[in-house]
């Protein structure tokens, strides 16, 4: 699948402050309802700079595997609180540019709108692709919310500056919420309700489950 790239990517802190607000304008907040191929995104490093961005694509369906594609890089970025998306994207760039179908969903491991400057990686990685895109954290980021009731499905919201940009998600009765944030072209409804149809078993939703997996145990 072809991705819009960012060449050169920044390398200081405030050329990628300016890209995120060059972007940020595109972000749309409504979109599909339905997707048939939803793909989960996932980095994992190896000591402090050296990474392997993992895609797995899922029939929405069956949650059966389509396809899956890995790329191994560097993170040339430093680490800057609200500009982290910098150091994974290059590699998840090039493990998107691998598949061969393209996806109609894109899952992230970490946050969209939930982010200091309101637009991480689910906002990048989604009007890069113009695909729709959702992120899922595991932890809180940014903004106050709730604890919601104990039952699968409960919800309450993340509020940050006076804005809803998310919403604790309780995937398993009982079990802690992952916080769920827009990206791009969809609906915050429609977020919540992918994150808990994809995550039928686990607390994690499946696609990044799976990515996450293969991004530790890549193929030799």
């Amino acid at each position: 699948m072809r991705v819009d790239q960012l060449r050169p990517w920044p390398s200081t802190a405030a050329e990628a402050e300016a890209v995120q607000d060059a972007l940020r304008g595109r972000v749309e907040l409504t979109g599909p309802e339905e997707f048939a191929l939803v793909a989960g995104l996932d980095v994992h490093y190896h000591g402090d700079d050296e990474v392997t961005a993992a895609v797995v694509v899922l029939d929405a369906a069956t949650l059966d595997v389509a396809e899956q594609a890995v790329a191994h890089g560097r993170a040339a970025f430093p680490y800057v609180p609200g500009l982290f998306a910098f150091r994974e994207l290059p590699a998840l760039v090039s493990a998107l540019e691998r598949l061969t179908v393209t996806p109609d969903l894109l899952v992230c491991d970490g946050y969209g709108l939930a982010h200091p400057r309101g637009f991480g990686l689910a906002c990048h990685i989604g009007v890069l692709t113009g695909l729709p895109s959702m992120g899922v954290g595991k932890t809180p980021f940014v903004g106050e919310s709730e604890p919601p009731a104990p039952e699968r499905g409960s919800w309450t919201p993340i509020t940050y500056g006076g804005a809803t940009v998310g919403r604790a998600v309780r995937t398993r009765d009982g079990v802690r919420p992952v916080y769920v944030s827009q990206g791009h072209r969809i609906s915050l409804d429609t977020a919540t309700r992918q994150a808990l149809l994809l995550a039928p078993r686990h607390r994690i939703p499946e696609p990044i489950r799976r990515a996450d997996h293969l991004a530790r145990h890549p193929p030799s």
